[in-house]
């Protein structure tokens, strides 16, 4: 299967059973991009984010992954990897162990758990139950199935809540690795992320939304 060229979201609708939390979304995200959303508690950053995974169906409006030789009759869920804001974690089993659980559900492999261990500076904890982890080191441990299988899409809730400046470089340099690849990132936050040249969809409660057009440098 080819890869996307570029992430559609066409006024998208959302309902929360009769009060409209998002109208007529409009916004499209090309292959090596990102787009970062941002407003105030409540304008539906998250409800974007799930509707885009195929969490939530919208009221109206469509979301399509574009490709060079048309659409693609696999749905964006399936070829995304969705952070949400738990992240995942077993506190019983051992970070390995927890890396091997996902490794094993996203189809991964034993080199690559390591390199992802490796990148989110992991691999010295490995042997540790993940309970006498620290909220960083969980976040961290979170992030790792984003390296275990490849999908051409990331969407991130609030990614860096909980990391320290060293650990939210880490995960910026993994983001923008995976760009550099062609992927397409659809991130939540209420703090900087550093990606490289990210582009805002700032939401507000009301259902306005305005788009940045030129990219920010953080």
């Amino acid at each position: 299967m080819t890869a996307p060229t570029a992430l559609k979201l066409d006024r998208l609708t959302v309902m929360r059973g009769d009060r409209v939390v998002l109208r007529d979304l409009s916004f499209e995200v090309q292959a090596g991009e990102a787009v970062v959303l941002t407003g105030p508690n409540g304008a539906g950053k998250t409800t974007v984010l799930r509707t885009i995974a195929g969490l939530l169906a919208p009221a109206a409006g469509t979301v399509r992954l574009l490709r060079e030789a048309g659409e693609t009759d696999a749905t964006v869920g399936e070829q995304c990897h969705f952070l949400g804001h738990l992240n995942g974690i077993r506190p019983a089993l051992t970070v390995r162990e927890n890396a091997a659980f996902w490794s094993d559900v996203l189809g991964g492999s034993p080199d690559r758990m390591d390199n992802a261990l490796d990148v989110l500076r992991l691999a010295d904890l490995a042997g540790i139950q993940a309970s006498y982890l620290s909220a960083g080191q969980k976040r961290r441990l979170g992030l790792v199935r984003l390296l275990l299988a490849d999908r051409p899409v990331w969407l991130l809730d609030e990614p860096a809540v909980s990391l320290d400046v060293a650990s939210r470089e880490v995960l910026a340099g993994a983001v923008n690795a995976f760009r550099r690849r062609g992927g397409i990132v659809v991130a939540t936050t209420h703090q900087p992320l550093g990606f490289e040249h990210e582009r805002e969809v700032r939401l507000e409660p009301t259902g306005r939304h305005a788009i940045e057009a030129e990219d920010q440098l953080l």
